[in-house]
């Protein structure tokens, strides 16, 4: 989405509450072409799977959560930066004569649980808490590598990934455009409802990836058919730089 077009998607939101402000950098994303039918269980009531080119994609998101304030208040000391590992997948939503195109989280691991806590009273999102590490430098002028690990029983888990050449901007309706620009999030409810919320950040640059990896057993987080389609190789991966991002509070639809 371009600013022109971002600015026309802000058109009547002025007036939301910000729930929670903070910076996501780093933000590593392995993305799987499935079988939309794998993902229909997690679909919210009123949305629909949304498409590039008629294929359908799962993301597994690793970044940095930094300087995190909710209502506009420095978090508890020990909260305001951690890392998140996030399966996510894309949707949209018919708003009149506008079309929301959004996100649902299949899971999300965070190692505080007071973070986690919070997530599941005001969404009900899927968060779970775990021991996480992270491992994030540069290599070879403007490129990185970066791995987010997780620590599910007794085992490790993790993505990883090096970039190549220079950071830019995605173009116009590019898989890495679809993939970073869904500026809705939607979180389904214990009653059969669903609560929709608006993501405001600028576009992203983004890198390309010249390799990329995941490590572990997926299964217990995501059942065994996305655990299965985690074990293959992505469709696509790369690095995106990430920004200021505020998060408005939810409405249920």
């Amino acid at each position: 989405m371009n600013q022109t077009g971002r600015r026309d998607h802000l058109k009547g939101v002025g007036d939301e509450r910000v729930f929670l402000c903070a910076e996501w950098r780093h933000l590593a994303m392995l993305n799987y072409e499935v079988d939309a039918r794998l993902l229909l269980p997690f679909v919210p009531s009123g949305t629909e799977i949304d498409c590039w080119q008629g294929k359908v994609f799962v993301s597994l998101v690793g970044f940095r959560f930094l300087k995190t304030k909710v209502f506009g208040l420095a978090s508890i000391p020990l909260h305001a930066n951690f890392d998140e590992v996030n399966l996510r997948f894309y949707v949209r939503r018919q708003e009149g004569n506008e079309v929301r195109r959004g996100v649902v989280f299949v899971r999300e691991i965070v190692p505080r649980r007071a973070i986690a806590f919070v997530a599941r009273t005001f969404y009900h999102e899927n968060y779970v808490c775990m021991p996480m590490e992270h491992d994030i430098r540069p290599i070879a002028e403007s490129n990185w590598k970066v791995e987010y690990r997780w620590r599910c029983d007794r085992n490790w888990a993790g993505i990883s990934l090096e970039t190549e050449g220079n950071a830019a901007l995605p173009a116009e309706g590019s898989r890495e455009q679809f993939i970073t620009e869904h500026y809705w999030g939607y979180a389904a409810q214990p009653d059969g409802g669903c609560v929709e919320y608006r993501v405001e950040h600028p576009s992203w640059k983004v890198w390309r990836v010249r390799q990329s990896a995941f490590e572990g057993d997926a299964e217990k987080l995501y059942g065994k058919e996305l655990a299965a389609a985690l074990r293959g190789k992505p469709d696509s991966a790369f690095l995106a730089e990430g920004s200021a991002v505020s998060v408005m509070r939810g409405r249920k639809l």
